[in-house]
C-alpha cells in the first residue's frame, strides 16, 4: 500500500482537466436553464429520465449532467423517479414495442404543462435501428416532442441547451 501511495506522489494527477473552452458558455446556459424554468414554472424543475430502448450511451451523457462539473442540482433541476412530480420528461433510445405502452403511460401521468425532450438521434430519427419488427422509431411517433437534441450520442452541453429550449417553449395544451 505504501508503495502505491508514494508512486501516486511522484507521479501526480492522472485525471485530465475539464474541457477549458466553453466554460462561460455553459455557465450562462445554466443560469439561462434554471432563471426560466423558475420563470416558467414557479420552481426548480423536475425531470424524468425514460430509457425506451436505448443503448445506454445518452443516458451516460445525462448522468454525467450531475457530475460536478455540470452540476445540474447545484441549479435546483432534479431528477425524479415519479412521472407525477416530473415537468419534463427526457426520452431516449427508439422506442421499443414492449416500451410504448410505458412510455405512453409515463406520459399520461405526468401533469400539465408537461414538455418532452427527445435525446440521442435514435430518439429523433429511430437512429440505425429506425422503425422495424422491434422498434416504433422516433420518440414522436409515440407521443408529442417539444424538442429534439441530436448526436450519437449528445453532449451533456447539448441536452441543456435542448433542455432549455424546451423549458423556453409555449406548448398549446390538449383539448377538445
Amino acid at each position: 500500500m505504501r508503495s502505491f501511495l508514494l508512486d501516486a506522489l511522484r507521479k501526480g494527477k492522472a485525471t485530465i482537466a475539464p474541457p477549458g473552452a466553453g466554460t462561460e458558455a455553459l455557465e450562462e446556459i445554466a443560469r439561462a436553464l434554471g432563471a426560466r424554468a423558475r420563470q416558467r414554472l414557479g420552481r426548480s424543475l423536475a425531470i424524468r429520465e425514460i430509457d425506451a430502448g436505448s443503448c445506454n450511451g445518452c443516458e451516460l451523457e445525462i448522468h454525467a449532467l450531475g457530475n460536478p462539473y455540470y452540476n445540474l442540482e447545484g441549479l435546483g433541476i432534479k431528477f425524479v423517479a415519479s412521472p407525477r412530480h416530473a415537468d419534463l420528461l427526457l426520452v431516449t433510445g427508439p422506442v421499443s414495442k414492449h416500451m410504448a405502452i410505458a412510455l405512453r403511460r409515463t406520459y399520461d401521468a405526468t401533469p400539465e404543462p408537461k414538455l418532452v425532450v427527445a435525446a440521442g438521434d435514435c430518439g429523433c430519427t429511430g437512429g440505425i435501428f429506425g422503425e422495424g419488427y422491434a422498434t416504433l422509431g422516433r420518440v414522436a411517433n409515440v407521443i408529442p416532442v417539444d424538442v429534439t437534441v441530436p448526436g450519437c450520442p449528445p453532449t451533456p452541453t447539448a441536452l441543456l441547451r435542448g433542455i432549455l429550449a424546451a423549458v423556453a417553449t409555449r406548448r398549446k395544451p390538449p383539448g377538445p
